[in-house]
């Protein structure tokens, strides 16, 4: 079995009760989870005009491979409402395969680490709860450093996922 975090986000409608809905869609989609994080409530990154997020990280054991696991996520994104507007915007949920054990992807479509993860508070906040000592394969840093360089002032904690 594959360890793989999924960080999951919502700045449209009833923002934790969809990612709530996703994390059950996950298990019953042949994932363990193993771990999640508390929800944040956080700034929205990309482009600041629009609500504000709830975001988490779970942890899932799986024996999908990671292009088969990013359709899923796709496809659940699609089951609970996600409309594609532009890049960066507002949305229903999101689902984005953050790492697939210490395994490196670089293919159409799929990299993985996500290769933006390392830039991102609202990211690695809560996949710290979860996964402290998770190195990046790339960058030979742990979670716990990668977060510990980013400003996290504005991301506040709401709840358990």
């Amino acid at each position: 079995m594959t360890q793989t975090a999924i960080a999951l986000g919502s700045n449209l409608g009833d923002r934790l009760g969809t990612m709530r809905q996703a994390v059950m869609l996950l298990e019953e989609s042949s994932l363990r989870i193993s771990a999640s994080s508390d929800v944040f409530e956080t700034p929205p990154w990309g482009m600041e005009n629009q609500p504000r997020f709830l975001n988490a990280c779970v942890l899932a054991e799986t024996d999908i491979l990671p292009r088969v696991l990013l359709e899923l996520l796709l496809n659940i994104e699609s089951d609970l409402g996600r409309t594609r507007r532009y890049k960066w915007g507002p949305r229903e949920i999101d689902l984005d395969l953050l790492f697939y054990d210490d395994q490196v992807f670089n293919e159409s479509g799929l990299v993985l680490p996500h290769p933006q993860m390392h830039r991102r508070a609202f990211v690695l906040v809560p996949l710290v709860q979860i996964a402290p000592d998770w190195r990046h394969p790339v960058l030979g840093k742990s979670v716990r450093e990668l977060a510990g360089s980013l400003d996290a002032g504005s991301i506040i904690r709401i709840t358990r996922l």
